[in-house]
């Protein structure tokens, strides 16, 4: 179960009472502590690292604000400013906050505010776990003794491609465009560090812009200037430069 850790902050004791009273008995919120001052918030957020603030913003030692600038953007919690003065909204959802909640308020207002931090603070959590498997992942991957799979980010997945599925790939800007069947996936890699990763024992670069799978060629037939065209399985043509035309005769002499 979901564990909202949530600090509340403000000077008036009767508003902390309130605060309380509103999250009292909701499972998903812990509560870890109270703060009368921005001076007890800073320190108990930089400590504690909360969820979820509900942040006074007039208070002494220190407004919301300054609590706010004194704090890391990477580790900022959610919050939410809870006061009696209007004037401050537009610059509190300038410092990205979450909610502004003017008092008095009542508790169906308070409840919407409370919804919206459950909801941002499990968008978080996905997204946090989701950037520690990716970096996992790709921890295990530039660590393979014998590389034999890549890993590819496409359309919001990760996932691992075998080099044996790949039918051909080609540059494109910054990036090298995988193709495998009818589909293909864009990698941000250089084609001389791909071609390395790639080996060739199974692949064979026939084209500053082009490496082929060798397993997936048909055939070769002679072309202008020196030149191959190369057919895939698939039907797929490709141009063989004159300045590879070495390198790929001599893959075929290895394999006959």
């Amino acid at each position: 179960m979901l564990r909202i850790r949530t600090l509340i902050v403000d000077d008036e004791q009767l508003a902390r009472e309130r605060l309380l009273s509103l999250l009292e008995g909701d499972p998903d919120i812990e509560i870890i502590g109270e703060c009368s001052s921005g001076k007890e918030a800073i320190v108990a957020i930089k400590t504690e690292s909360p969820d979820l603030v509900f942040l006074d913003v007039q208070m002494p030692e220190g407004d919301g604000f300054d609590v706010l600038e004194s704090i890391d953007f990477h580790t900022m919690p959610i919050v939410v400013f809870v006061t009696a003065y209007d004037q401050y909204a537009i610059r509190a959802f300038d410092v990205h906050a979450l909610d502004y909640l003017l008092k008095p308020f009542d508790q169906a207002r308070f409840e919407q505010a409370l919804v919206r931090a459950k909801s941002e603070v499990v968008l978080r959590n996905n997204t946090n776990v989701n950037q520690k498997l990716l970096s996992m992942l790709e921890h295990i991957e530039s660590h393979k003794k014998e590389l034999d799979r890549i890993l590819v980010k496409s359309s919001g997945k990760v996932f691992f491609l075998k080099f044996g599925e790949i039918d051909w790939v080609e540059s494109a800007g910054n990036y090298v465009k995988l193709h495998i069947g009818s589909e293909s996936h864009l990698l941000r890699e250089t084609m001389s560090e791909m071609e390395r990763k790639l080996g060739n024992e199974k692949f064979v670069r026939i084209h500053r812009t082009v490496i082929v799978n060798l397993d997936r060629i048909k055939e070769l037939q002679p072309w202008f200037n020196g030149e191959y065209v190369v057919i895939l399985n698939n039907g797929m043509k490709l141009t063989a430069s004159r300045g590879y035309k070495k390198k790929l005769s001599e893959v075929f002499q290895e394999q006959s």
